[in-house]
């Protein structure tokens, strides 16, 4: 028993390790397009609740098989050498057992599967309130989540005491029919002793072996219920592991980029709702130039920016930089030379340090050190807020920057970015937050950064872009116009009319 336990049971944890760093890894070959259909809370418990049931089939489920086979087979071979009429008679209820078991697996494994699908939708459920947290309690929907919470929690009760009661008829079950066994032994054993066949003390010996297999047979039931859980947790397993990135990535791999790119007659077309967002869009970027795109919201800007990160493929067009395809290039490589400043700021539970320092690639060969991250912070015009924090750079921001306001978070994501020194910088309307004053600091700073860099700049921001020589202007996912700023202005089109608009707004 010992050497089993330190064999199986110890197999069964590295096996668990393996499948979760499987899993993970899978994670992170997934593309945009998968997150956007999936909930966290089942994908949560695909590593966790169907992991574990897994590690207990491959674990105690087998050592208490293992267990009862060996048992079974060492202590019938001695019943039958002692009186093979009296081991029959013995072992007379077990292929009823066997008849129960294999009706009973099936309607088990039904049930766990329900179970495992409701766990996932709790699961679900509380990672949404615990993200949403503010919002809840800013609309006072406390108590509505908690009735959700509680619904949800009724039904996996109602599932789950299904499971049990079917383990509970179960599992008695397997204990009366050893129990009949026993019965049976003393009563034709008693006889056999009264016609001299045999002594109580054969008697007494079927009686050990039959306890003995008592917990093997009654831990059947268990192992059952283990096998059919971990049978359903790994078909899950097994899909998700089967799903193939929509994203895959090239086999060339530039030494470096100029940063010059090109958008050829590229068009996307969102495959779940069929809505086009871009619509035959062409522009050419030479190395060291900057671009704005701009335009209403749901215009196709940020879809712009999702397809030159290849977080999406265009649906018909090309994208290149120095002239090879979007899609020929590796991905690590190519996102390697972005500095990518998202819509939605993300950053993690860390300190700003640390924050910051995370888009740093030591493969460029440079030393990382606090000045860096220092000189970057500047950059993004954070530093000072930063030193005025009592605990400066070594500040927590909690989990997704709680503690920082919408216009540091969007700075101290844009000092990620620059930390990394790329060859092309893409700010997806990451000024919005912050005030025109800072805003034209942050611009100034990039404006400086050298020649050697591509810009492309997102924003519905007017003073985001205006200082930019050339503009695009989009609407309904197509370019309406192309120009500087005096030139956008003059032709008394969208630009203009939005320029107004602001203009209108913030005299207000």
């Amino acid at each position: 028993m010992f050497l089993m336990r330190q064999t199986i049971i110890i197999v069964s944890r590295y096996v668990e390790y393996d499948l979760k760093n499987e899993i993970y890894e899978q994670y992170q070959r997934l593309d945009y397009t998968f997150y956007s259909g999936s909930r966290i809370g089942d994908l949560m418990n695909r590593i966790s609740e169907d992991v574990s049931r897994v590690r207990m089939y491959v674990g105690p489920a087998l050592m208490y098989t293992v267990n009862l086979i060996v048992l079974f087979v060492l202590i019938v071979t001695a019943m039958v050498r002692v009186s093979p009429e009296l081991a029959l008679i013995a072992l007379l209820p077990l292929p009823i057992l066997s008849v129960i078991i294999y009706y009973v697996q099936e309607v088990i494994n039904k049930k766990s599967e329900r179970v495992q699908a409701k766990l996932s939708d709790i699961s679900t459920q509380v990672q949404e309130s615990l993200s949403g947290i503010r919002v809840i309690k800013s609309f006072v929907r406390e108590t509505y989540h908690a009735e959700r919470f509680s619904s949800q929690s009724n039904e996996y009760r109602s599932h789950s005491m299904d499971l049990v009661r079917t383990n509970a008829l179960f599992i008695p079950s397997l204990l009366l029919l050893i129990g009949l066994s026993t019965i049976f032994t003393i009563y034709m054993g008693g006889r056999y002793v009264i016609d001299g066949s045999l002594t109580l003390g054969n008697i007494a010996e079927f009686i050990i072996y039959i306890n003995m297999l008592m917990w093997p047979v009654a831990a059947l039931g268990w192992v059952v219920s283990l096998v059919q859980r971990a049978a359903a947790s790994q078909e899950r397993i097994n899909e998700f592991l089967k799903i193939q990135p929509a994203i895959m990535s090239g086999k060339k791999f530039p030494e470096h980029f100029n940063g010059e790119i090109e958008f050829r007659n590229v068009s996307y077309t969102y495959a779940h709702s069929g809505i086009e967002a871009i619509k035959n869009v062409s522009f050419k970027i030479r190395k060291g130039e900057s671009l704005a795109i701009t335009g209403k919201t749901g215009s196709g800007k940020s879809t712009l920016a999702s397809l030159f990160m290849r977080q999406i493929d265009p649906t018909s067009g090309q994208i290149l930089i120095d002239g090879i395809n979007l899609k020929d290039i590796d991905l690590k490589k190519l996102r390697e030379e972005i500095g990518y400043v998202p819509q939605d700021v993300f950053l993690f539970s860390d300190t700003i340090q640390n924050n910051i320092a995370f888009g740093y690639l030591p493969e460029k060969g440079k030393n990382m050190n606090h000045e860096k991250v220092i000189e970057a912070a500047n950059a993004a015009a954070v530093h000072t807020n930063i030193l005025s924090f009592p605990q400066q750079y070594d500040t927590l921001v909690g989990e997704r920057g709680i503690t920082l306001s919408g216009g540091q978070k969007q700075r101290v994501s844009i000092a990620r970015a620059l930390i990394r020194d790329p060859k092309i910088m893409l700010f997806d309307d990451c000024l919005s937050a912050v005030d025109t004053k800072t805003e034209e600091e942050i611009l100034n700073n990039l404006s400086g950064l050298g020649q050697q860099k591509t810009l492309i700049i997102i924003g519905h921001r007017i003073s985001s872009v205006k200082n930019i020589n050339n503009i695009l202007v989009l609407d309904n996912g197509e370019v309406i116009e192309h120009g500087n700023h005096h030139t956008l202005l003059a032709n008394k089109g969208m630009y203009a009319e939005l320029y107004e608009r602001q203009l209108t707004e913030k005299r207000e």
